[in-house]
């Protein structure tokens, strides 16, 4: 299998949530300071508190999916080693995160680190347990479950328009996604999901299931990987360990 990502990206990236944090909790220090010896100050206090709470949370979004060890990118890498050669995972360098493209056809992966169980019913998702750090990372808006459904409606909608015009005509094989729990403490009981949902170990059993099933052919997977390479760099390929 290989595997091309953008390395400068997520160097950029790291390093914006790694300042963007301690930015954060140096105006909330500021903030709870000016609220506790300056009452006359109340308004700058607030100000700062709000600031920090919302740099907080791009802190958090940058740092959780470029800055946390293991990255989400090198989990599916990890995960998936061992697929066919032909296959290849794109990570940020097409218009979605994390795409494979291969003999299981062309899937878009969508990595949430959620703790806790992860149910899908009346078309909702929801979240249930995870500790005490589930919980305090909740509060403050970090990894919340939200709505995969539409998140992978919109990259499955802005990867068909890059392909349309990149392949002139040609037919667009067909594009699926997958919902991939990373946490270990992740326990996934969605089965009525519009999206495949499962953990990150049952990835590649996964992936080898659609091997079998074939459902798009050499040629058009060639084509949509030659429509790619505009956006590749090739210096940023790497072969994964068979």
């Amino acid at each position: 299998m290989k595997i091309v990502r953008d390395e400068k990206l997520i160097k950029r990236n790291g390093t914006i949530g790694q300042y963007t944090t301690l930015a954060a909790l140096a105006v909330l220090g500021v903030g709870m300071y000016i609220s506790l010896q300056r009452t006359d100050l109340f308004i700058w206090s607030l100000v700062a508190l709000i600031s920090g709470f919302v740099m907080t949370q791009i802190g958090m979004y940058y740092t959780s999916r470029f800055g946390r060890s293991p990255r989400p990118d090198e989990q599916l890498d990890a995960a998936l080693k061992g697929l066919p050669g032909d296959t290849v995972m794109y990570h940020y360098v097409t218009p979605v995160s994390h795409l494979l493209v291969g003999a299981p056809g062309i899937w878009i992966l969508e990595p949430r680190h959620q703790r806790g169980k992860v149910t899908y019913e009346r078309n909702r998702w929801r979240l249930r347990g995870g500790g005490f750090m589930q919980a305090y990372m909740s509060l403050f808006g970090q990894e919340g479950i939200g709505r995969p459904d539409i998140e992978i409606a919109n990259d499955t909608n802005n990867l068909q328009k890059f392909l349309a015009k990149r392949m002139e005509g040609q037919e667009i094989p067909p594009i699926q996604a997958a919902l991939v729990f990373t946490s270990e403490q992740a326990e996934v009981d969605a089965p009525e999901a519009p999206n495949p949902s499962l953990k990150i170990k049952q990835l590649k059993e996964f992936m080898r299931q659609r091997i079998k099933e074939r459902s798009v052919g050499p040629l058009a997977l060639e084509q949509v990987k030659a429509a790619l390479g505009g956006e590749v760099d090739e210096e940023t390929a790497e072969e994964a360990d068979q």
